[in-house]
């Protein structure tokens, strides 16, 4: 059972693919024409279509034609045989009346003009056979029915065509008659046409189905109600029109045809008429707006009279609608321009206070504009438009114009008034107040709708001809509400520049501390506010005052710095000091910062660049140590202020390496605004020098070393051999600092490295190194210090020297530090053993090889001996000789 329902569903598959396969084979030519009969009438024109498929051969068939009205068929026509038509329509064929007309290359159309009743009967298409097989059917029959004329289609019953002449906006209606008495079950199909050039153009039609489908363009007046398609009494069908206008202007025609349901349930027209109904002209309607007062002027506060009359051709009942609008130019569109008031055709106002529309007759409408204000100035015009009713009581629109603008200029009332302005304050010197103030005098007419605000304006002050551009500061606006311009707007904001309203005529400008920038002519714009209708502010008038200019007469600073040496002579260990006199001019109330310099010898180490910066004091008395690095000393150098004008420097106990050239750098500091203080100028003293004579030792250092070429892992050694010359001393009087450096390169091409250091204390320093290699220094003798490399390594390779810093005691007991001595550089090479490098490796490789192999003989020899024995029993075998072949 389970295999039966499984083959189930496969058996409708089966038949499916069998019915296709008969299909397949039973494929031939089809002849078809339309399913009959086919009802005509008499007199029309008929065409029987007729197509050939499914063919073999070429692709253009040809077709014969044969009529029977009872049982025998007359051939007619043909479209490759010129003799196959019968003598009986070989006339008609001749004159056209009769002929075939091929729509493709596998269907033609016979056409009979003028059918008449004796055409009615069969008609057989037929196709000669190209195929290899004679398959499927070669001739198709129809019958063709050929009834009376019974369509009957006029117009108005009074005359066939009517002449109307309309107005734009007025409404119309055409009529005609359809009637038909056809033996069979027609319909009619009845389409409305205007005609306004060459060709008819569809309005509305009642469909042969029933349905009202409106041409094209119509549609949306048809959706409106504007055009209507009615039927009446006695077959009539009425064309209403609704507002006119100029492209219902035309000849008016009513198309009528005649239709039939076919054996297929197809619809077929069998018959079309058409009569003209009427020829209807629309003459537009004229419109005149004119604005009954020319280009006026009118003073603020009066009242704006302004009349709109209308002029139409228009009779009967019409209304008119009236807009008046504001524009504030003359070539503004409507959707630009402002709508004041307007009055609809049912007399409807808008709303508005103190805007008044009158109708004051049929033609005239007043505009009033009470308490005009500046604003006001502009355009103005107005548009008109007439309205007609409709039969649905509704109106419509049939034209609108507009009138040309009228410009009106509002005078304002300008109150009188002008403007002085003057300096309260003026500045002697730099940063020094300014202080300006604007004032209103022999003010009238200004009432309390009158509101003043001031602008402040800067002008350059240029010697010659050129002209300086001003410069906005601050203005205010309508609601006093303060905006700085570009220049001030910084300085304002810190608070430097103060913008105020001292009284009601009275704007002040206050600078706090007057800068060389601001030296210029100044200058006021007192601007009037008038208040307008809608509580707004418009400025009516401006009134400039004189410039003021703000100068003070400057000249150069001025700055002389001298400084004295107190002691003229001194040695060694004694204490350096020295003065600088400070004067200046054209500065108010300066203060001074003073920076105390030296300019060492090019050969001083610790300063490559020649000049050090000592010790500084700045304008609030401040010290500050600047580039003094000696620890020892901290407190050896003082720097203080004796006078306003003169300040002292002191050094304490003086170094040999402290000579060189001392000055004394000076600047000049003058009150700046908010209490800041501003660099007026800068100022330096001539050098004084220190210079120590002395006939002390001269020390020379050098390096040396027994074997500057050594392997890795071995001990460098390096000594730096001080040796002196001239005058001799005790080794109690003499200590060294050294210093040893490395530069790991063969050329001194790289920044030396620190290697270690011992001070003349005995307390040796270290650097940070990164190898495995060590380092160790020591003093073997009062001339004489040893640098060891233990355990040397590639990266300990380069150019070794010392730099050496004497100090001598003096007769006093003071220890003098001398210039530090560089030691000229030897190259320290490190080369690699090669034995001793591979000697170590090459015995613990022979030895793990030695143990792996004998390792390797014992698992062998214990495996074979009682891990893999095995006892096999041979299974004993019979011994024969082999036979042979000649006993076979």
């Amino acid at each position: 059972m389970g295999q039966r329902g499984d083959r189930a569903p496969c058996l409708p598959l089966l038949l499916f693919l069998l019915l296709l396969l008969l299909l397949a084979f039973c494929r031939g030519r089809i002849v078809r024409v339309p399913k009959g009969p086919l009802i005509r009438v008499v007199g029309t024109e008929v065409a029987i279509p007729c197509s050939v498929s499914d063919y073999d051969g070429p692709s253009e068939q040809n077709f014969d034609w044969e009529f029977a009205r009872e049982t025998d068929f007359v051939r007619i026509v043909s479209t490759w045989d010129s003799t196959f038509t019968s003598e009986e329509y070989q006339k008609r064929v001749g004159h056209g009346d009769i002929k075939l007309r091929r729509s493709s290359n596998d269907a033609v159309e016979l056409v009979i003009k003028n059918i008449q009743p004796t055409d009615q009967g069969k008609y057989k298409c037929s196709t000669p056979s190209t195929d290899a097989t004679v398959q499927g059917n070669y001739d198709a029959e129809v019958q063709v029915k050929v009834i009376s004329d019974g369509l009957l289609v006029s117009g108005s019953k009074a005359r066939s065509s009517t002449s109307l002449k309309l107005s734009e906006g007025d409404s119309f209606k055409l009529r005609c008659s359809a009637i038909t008495t056809s033996p069979e079950h027609t319909h009619l199909h009845v389409t409305w046409q205007i005609k306004s050039g060459l060709s008819w153009q569809d309005i509305l039609s009642l469909t042969h189905e029933g349905k009202f489908q409106p041409g094209p363009g119509y549609e949306e007046r048809y959706r409106n109600g504007d055009i209507r398609l009615d039927t009446g009494v006695n077959d009539t069908y009425r064309l209403s029109v609704s507002q006119a206008s100029s492209v219902d202007a035309g000849v008016y025609r009513c198309l009528v045809s005649e239709w039939v349901r076919g054996a297929d349930s197809s619809w077929q027209k069998i018959q079309e008429k058409s009569v003209e109904i009427a020829s209807v002209s629309i003459q537009r309607t004229v419109l005149d707006v004119l604005i009954s007062t020319s280009n006026l002027s009118v003073t603020e506060r009066d009242s704006l009279d302004l009349t709109c009359n209308i002029t139409t051709d228009r009779s009967g009942i019409f209304q008119a609608e009236v807009t008046w609008y504001f524009s504030g130019s003359p070539d503004d569109t409507l959707s630009d321009a402002q709508v004041l008031l307007s009055m609809d055709h049912d007399s409807v106002v808008s709303d508005s206070t103190l805007i008044s529309l009158s109708h004051v007759d049929r033609n005239s409408y007043r505009l009033l504009v009470r308490d005009v204000g500046v604003e006001d100035s502009g355009y103005y015009f107005c548009q008109a438009a007439v309205w007609v009713p409709l039969h649905n009581g509704s109106w419509h629109k049939v034209v609108e114009r507009t009138s040309a603008p009228v410009s009106v200029v509002v005078t304002a009332l300008e109150p009188d008034y002008e403007v002085f302005l003057n300096a309260s304050k003026t500045p002697k010197f730099s940063d020094d107040p300014t202080e300006l103030e604007c004032r209103i005098t022999n003010a009238q007419d200004t009432e309390a709708n009158i509101r003043f605000t001031v602008s402040w304006y800067y002008k350059e002050h240029l010697l010659g001809d050129d002209v300086a551009t001003e410069e906005l500061l601050a203005t205010m606006d309508a609601d006093w509400t303060l905006l700085l311009g570009d220049r001030s707007r910084e300085r304002t904001q810190n608070g430097e520049i103060i913008f105020s309203k001292k009284a009601a005529d009275t704007f002040s400008l206050r600078i706090q501390w007057t800068s060389e920038s601001d030296r210029g002519d100044y200058f006021c714009v007192i601007s009037a506010w008038s208040r307008h209708r809608n509580n707004s502010w418009v400025k009516s008038k401006d009134v400039t005052s004189a410039p003021v200019s703000i100068l003070w007469a400057t000249q150069d600073y001025t700055l002389t710095v001298e400084a004295v040496k107190l002691k003229p002579f001194f040695v060694a260990g004694h204490t350096f000091e020295m003065t600088c006199k400070v004067s200046s001019k054209n500065i108010k109330t300066p203060r001074y910062s003073v920076l105390i310099t030296a300019e060492k010898p090019l050969t001083d180490q610790s300063n490559p660049n020649g000049t050090t910066r000592i010790i500084s004091l700045n304008q609030d008395s401040v010290v500050r140590l600047e580039d003094w690095t000696d620890q020892t000393r901290v407190d050896g150098v003082v720097l203080e202020k004796v006078q306003e004008n003169e300040f002292r420097y002191r050094m304490y106990q003086t170094q040999i390496s402290d000579a060189g050239l001392y000055r004394c750098v000076v600047t000049a500091w003058s009150p700046g605004g908010g209490g800041m203080w501003r660099e007026a100028v800068n100022g330096l003293s001539n050098p004084i020098q220190i210079d120590f004579q002395t006939s002390g030792p001269v020390f020379n250092v050098s390096v040396h070393s027994d074997n500057l070429t050594i392997y890795q892992g071995e001990l460098a050694d390096l000594l730096c051999i001080i040796t002196t010359d001239g005058m001799a001393l005790e080794p109690d009087d003499m200590s060294f600092d050294v210093s040893w450096f490395a530069v790991r390169s063969f050329a001194l091409d790289r920044e030396p490295v620190l290697l270690a250091t011992v001070d003349r204390r005995g307390i040796v320093t270290q650097s940070r190194r990164n190898g495995s290699s060590d380092l160790s220094l020591e003093r073997i003798s009062p001339l004489e210090f040893r640098l060891r490399v233990h355990g040397c390594e590639d990266h300990d390779f380069g150019n070794h020297y010392c730099v050496v810093t004497p100090w001598v005691r003096s007769a006093t007991g003071v220890w003098q530090r001398e210039p530090a001595v560089k030691a000229k550089p030897v190259f320290l090479s490190v080369k690699m053993d090669v034995l001793n490098a591979f000697k170590y490796p090459l015995l613990i490789g022979i030895g793990l090889a030695t143990v792996i192999g004998l390792l390797s003989c014992l698992i062998g020899y214990c495996s074979s001996r009682w891990c893999c024995k095995k006892e096999v029993q041979e299974t004993r075998r019979e011994r024969r000789r082999l036979m042979s072949m000649e006993m076979d």
